[in-house]
């Protein structure tokens, strides 16, 4: 199991990492602003969902640990919880202020709700690489 834990870890740190130095700046880089705009949107809007679903699946698998006679609020599960939280105020929260800012509406503009969500992400990416590290070093 802590080697599931590990791997399942990586991986997710990988994918964040992935998206934040490939899949979100390309688009960018080769495609008009509006057309990068949306094809950002569809990648974030599925590491969204993926996030979601690991940081669940890690949830489970340290109540399991907990269950074995491991502390019940290890640091790992603390790093999981952490990460959850940025992606849902991240994606879920600033989502519909980002579209409605877009639109003009609201009392945040779209730089401060972008900046706020870059922030969230980069959070959120430290916090699982954390628990990468974490994972692979109790190995």
């Amino acid at each position: 199991m802590t080697r599931l834990r590990a791997l399942i870890a990586g991986l997710w740190a990988g994918l964040l990492l992935a998206v934040a130095l490939i899949a979100t700046p390309a688009p960018f880089a080769t495609l008009p602003t509006a057309d990068a705009g949306r094809v950002v949107a569809r990648v974030l809007a599925t590491e969204a969902a993926v996030s979601l679903a690991v940081a669940i699946v890690l949830i489970l698998l340290e109540r399991r640990r907990a269950r074995e006679g491991r502390p019940a609020m290890s640091a790992e599960l603390l790093l999981v919880l952490g990460a959850l939280f940025c992606t849902v105020l991240g994606y879920y929260g600033l989502q519909p202020m980002l579209a409605a800012a877009r639109a003009g509406q609201g009392a945040w503009s779209f730089g401060a709700l972008h900046a706020a969500s870059t922030v969230l992400f980069g959070v959120k990416a430290l916090l699982v690489l954390a628990l990468a590290w974490r994972a692979t070093a109790q190995r």
